[in-house]
């Protein structure tokens, strides 16, 4: 299956996009006012603390102009760089400022967001970007050929986004990642208002939710697309129930007038667990992922 870019209702959307899991999702590419914006607050973070220490310093009165320019330069150079690596390792593909806007990084091929693509994609934004704007600032020191050449260098990658339908940048194509906006877990239209009056009735905690993978729930979702109306869907009703509670070894007592709302709220609260361990890349296929976790570890 190809993952492939439509414009729908005015957005960009990332079709048969398929991560780790198997399952399909669709993905809205981030507009370029979202990352401009993410990347603006990014800015006013890395930026923040050197000028505040360059201030400090400057009212010390302990370097003169051009030694605390240089210094403000190579500050934000060290404290750029880390920044940009290091959030988006320990944040799954977000910055703070893509954190705030509601914007995140993921792998093009629907793999797991990998340390190299990481780095690869913001020692890029340097080469895109920053030091030839640094060079800009320097223009005096440079030839102006240079100059002329690093200024229609900034202009063309700037516009790079513009002119393809996932609005990758330069480091988005080596490292083959996309922008996307933060997806949120949701269940189906249809099922949404069905197990809402359910909802707080039954809580389940990650030990019972961990058991189960995507093949069941998937099992799970077609017995409650059909509400039972004979007592032989009502038996079965039944039947998946108490071998749910007997699988996952639930502590509280189920009577037969609430065992389809256990059902529900089971499935909602199960489908948002698998999405949210879905983020972090962790694929749970059906009940057996543990023991073929297990197996794969003892190879």
């Amino acid at each position: 299956m190809t993952t492939t870019v439509r414009k729908i209702d005015g957005y960009r959307r990332l079709e048969n996009y398929t991560p780790p899991e198997g399952v399909p999702i669709t993905f809205v590419v981030s507009s370029l006012g979202s990352r401009f914006g993410a990347q603006t607050l990014d800015i006013l973070i890395t930026f923040g603390g050197a000028f505040i220490a360059i201030l400090l310093l400057a009212w010390a009165d302990v370097m003169a102009g051009s030694a605390l320019m240089a210094l403000f330069f190579l500050l934000i150079f060290f404290i750029r760089i880390p920044y940009y690596i290091l959030s988006e390792l320990v944040w799954n593909g977000r910055t703070l400022g893509k954190r705030i806007i509601k914007i995140r990084v993921i792998s093009a091929d629907g793999t797991r967001l990998t340390p190299y693509q990481i780095t690869a994609r913001n020692l890029m934004k340097e080469v895109e970007v920053f030091t030839p704007i640094t060079m800009l600032f320097g223009a005096e020191s440079f030839p102006w050929p240079i100059m002329t050449a690093m200024l229609i260098w900034v202009f063309v990658v700037i516009f790079v986004p513009l002119f393809n339908k996932r609005r990758q940048r330069l480091g988005d194509m080596i490292a083959g990642t996309i922008v996307v906006d933060q997806p949120r877990a949701a269940l189906l239209p249809d099922l949404t208002d069905a197990t809402r009056a359910a909802t707080a009735r039954f809580v389940f905690d990650p030990s019972h939710l961990g058991i189960y993978g995507r093949y069941e729930l998937q099992a799970l979702e077609s017995i409650l697309r059909n509400p039972p109306k004979t007592p032989e869907a009502r038996a079965r009703v039944a039947e998946v129930a108490k071998t749910i509670m007997r699988k996952i070894d639930f502590p509280e007592r189920v009577g037969r007038r609430d065992e389809w709302d256990f059902l529900q709220e089971f499935y909602r609260q199960q489908r948002e667990y698998l999405e949210s361990r879905h983020l972090f890349g962790d694929s749970r296929a059906d009940k057996f992922h543990a023991r073929k976790d297990d197996t794969s570890q003892g190879r």
